[in-house]
């Protein structure tokens, strides 16, 4: 399932808040009708996207930006269903291709974002936990995604290249799942996004994955063909490729193509 702007703010999220809002432009009458954006995004993107939104909204008066936040695999079924996004932000290239093949985009998507992986142990690090190896410890709690999950896929790809072999002691829904597993206490270790620890604000450690076993997560995001407010929406995926935009995602611990 998808949670409705499901966001944590922290203080070095709040850091950024004047800088988006001094660099964003606005150009939008008051009197503009109240539109709302439905934007369907991959869980890993809601703290850079929630201020994304407040920023487009900002510089847009009569803009509101909802954000439906869950795992791709799920959010693709759901517009793939005739869920009514306007736009769709993938974490990976896999599931935008499910909505574009069957031709329910209004263009061609675009990357706006990449991210590599990272190992999560609680704070202080209290098992020592320094390389993939360590994670086949069979007293380690370990807690992933399914494969059919962006972050699962990779974590999936990750270890294979580095010839591990783990049994997850559970499969949470999305990415969010495997933080809040983490940060609680109830699992040792996850593998998720870079930005999940920069958004973490401190609450878990990340271990690097070294260059060689780890992979490129590509971002796409496109324009549902059915969206009633394509100019809006082609608005909202301007402003993420914008350099405002573009910093925003690299305050957070996202790359740019």
């Amino acid at each position: 399932m998808f949670a409705r702007r499901a966001f944590i703010v922290t203080p070095f999220i709040v850091a950024l808040v004047p800088l988006v809002f001094a660099t964003a432009c606005s150009s939008a009458s008051d009197s503009q009708e109240q539109t709302t954006l439905e934007v369907y995004a991959a869980s890993s993107l809601a703290t850079p996207f929630a201020y994304a939104g407040l920023a487009y909204e900002k510089a847009h008066p009569g803009m509101k930006v909802e954000f439906n936040l869950g795992a791709s695999s799920d959010l693709a079924r759901f517009v793939q269903e005739g869920a009514p996004a306007d736009v769709f932000a993938s974490a990976d290239v896999t599931n935008m291709d499910k909505v574009e093949t069957q031709d329910l985009l209004d263009s061609q998507s675009v990357i706006f974002a990449t991210n590599y992986l990272e190992i999560i142990v609680e704070k202080g690090n209290p098992l020592n936990i320094s390389s993939l190896q360590d994670l086949t410890d069979p007293d380690l709690i370990f807690v992933t995604t399914s494969p059919d999950v962006p972050i699962g896929k990779y974590t999936a790809e990750v270890l294979k290249k580095a010839g591990v072999t783990i049994t997850p002691d559970s499969f949470e829904s999305n990415v969010k799942g495997i933080m809040l597993k983490v940060v609680s206490g109830e699992a040792d270790a996850g593998i998720v996004y870079h930005s999940e620890v920069v958004a973490s604000d401190g609450q878990v450690e990340g271990v690097q994955i070294p260059t060689e076993f780890n992979i490129l997560a590509e971002y796409p995001i496109g324009i549902i063909k059915n969206s009633a407010h394509k100019k809006q929406a082609q608005g909202f995926v301007e402003f993420l490729l914008s350099p405002v935009g573009q910093a925003l995602l690299i305050q957070y611990g996202f790359g740019v193509p």
